[in-house]
């Protein structure tokens, strides 16, 4: 082969993952271990020292953490503004939980409550100022409200890490890791819904989708501040015995991130198909001009949902080896089972159609927004309505 034969060749040669890597990459891994380690130390000078299953969830979510910080560099910003934070509100609780009426930065910001009140307020905002860029047309608007989204899901994260801290200090017996009601899951899908989005608006580019996505998002924070305020959720309870398990620290996060992804298509689609009737009536009109291309809102929509689908799917896998350690078998046909089968089923469907019948555009974009509402009552419906083994879970 000659030189310039050798040298052609080796333009086409990617260079190894590992020799892409920066110092700065390297140093954010390292920061995640270190933080790791003092969580491990931390539970243990607490009083509940981990085992070796909870001991393999921190190492999953450290190794997680890290390689998401190394393709998505945002990640880093927030996952140290997190932890900074929530170590500086923990640290002025101490050992007293009465310091969260006392402290005035504890009391006004960072109070597992009040920092989800910050929350619910960012994220009604960013929803109102999404929609002004989208009909001003201002670059700065977009700005703002994607700033004002990073703001929400960090001062959520901030109220679930303190929450969890808050819940020990009531006892030992009583703390425990922040998704095991109504309360928490609503937090923790605002959050994951928003950071879906986040990603998708940094890779494509675009912040038109954000007004119809954070639509989904404020309607659960309107739930989140009825269900607090009628209802006194966001009182910390003692868990049921069958959600004392580690299997809860998987199951539920998993579930909440195909949730969270179902509800962004169907948002996403909803955009899809007013961008496609606008282009009908006025291909000059504004939301037909500003709004992204359809083959950008159909791509984000099976992306979405691939990843909610494979991420529900773990969960449901997780969910029966839950249930058979706390009710002795795999599979009981309880109502959230069976309706967990059925967004399961309708989900597997939408891409079968697409990925081997071809299917496109506006059927699936209505299939995602009909299969929000077969999701919302698997959520939300079976709680209200339908009783079973996961009864501890009504309003």
């Amino acid at each position: 082969m000659s030189v310039t034969q050798h040298d052609m060749l080796k333009g086409f040669q990617r260079p190894s993952f590992w020799k892409t890597l920066s110092w700065f990459d390297w140093l954010w891994a390292a920061l995640a271990v270190a933080g790791a380690f003092y969580a491990y130390g931390y539970a243990s000078r607490i009083g509940m020292p981990m085992n070796q299953f909870q001991t393999g969830i921190l190492v999953g979510v450290t190794l997680a953490l890290v390689g998401l910080g190394w393709n998505w560099k945002p990640i880093r910003i927030l996952s140290l503004v997190v932890a900074g934070t929530s170590l500086f509100a923990i640290s002025l609780y101490g050992t007293n939980l009465n310091a969260g009426n006392q402290e005035f930065f504890l009391k006004y910001m960072l109070s597992g409550q009040s920092a989800v009140m910050w929350m619910s307020a960012l994220f009604v905002g960013a929803t109102f100022t999404y929609f002004g860029a989208l009909f001003s047309g201002s670059e700065f608007t977009g700005k703002v409200a994607s700033a004002l989204t990073w703001c929400a899901v960090a001062m959520g994260l901030i109220g679930l890490m303190v929450r969890w801290r808050e819940s020990y200090l009531m006892g030992v017996d009583i703390g425990h890791i922040p998704v095991s009601n109504l309360y928490e899951v609503f937090i923790l899908f605002s959050i994951v819904t928003a950071l879906l989005y986040l990603f998708y608006e940094g890779r494509y580019r675009t912040r038109a989708m954000g007004g119809f996505v954070l639509l989904v998002i404020s309607a659960a924070i309107a739930f989140l501040l009825w269900y607090s305020f009628e209802r006194q959720a966001y009182q910390i309870h003692p868990l049921v015995p069958a959600l004392k398990s580690y299997w809860m620290k998987i199951h539920v996060p998993a579930n909440f991130i195909g949730y969270g992804s179902f509800a962004l298509s169907s948002m996403v689609g909803v955009a899809y198909l007013i961008r496609e009737r606008a282009l009908r009536v006025n291909p000059q009109g504004l939301l037909a001009r500003r709004l992204p291309s359809l083959e950008l809102m159909d791509d984000v929509m099976y992306k979405s949902i691939a990843l909610g689908f494979a991420f529900f799917t773990l969960a449901t896998i997780l969910g029966s080896l839950w249930a058979a350690q706390a009710w002795g078998g795999y599979w009981s046909w309880d109502p959230k089972e069976t309706w967990a089968l059925i967004v399961w089923l309708n989900y597997a469907a939408w891409l079968h159609m697409r990925l081997t019948k071809g299917w496109r555009g506006a059927p699936l974009a209505w299939w995602a927004i009909v299969g929000l509402g077969v999701t919302t009552f698997a959520f939300l419906g079976v709680n209200m309505f339908l009783s079973g083994l996961h009864s501890y879970g009504k309003l």
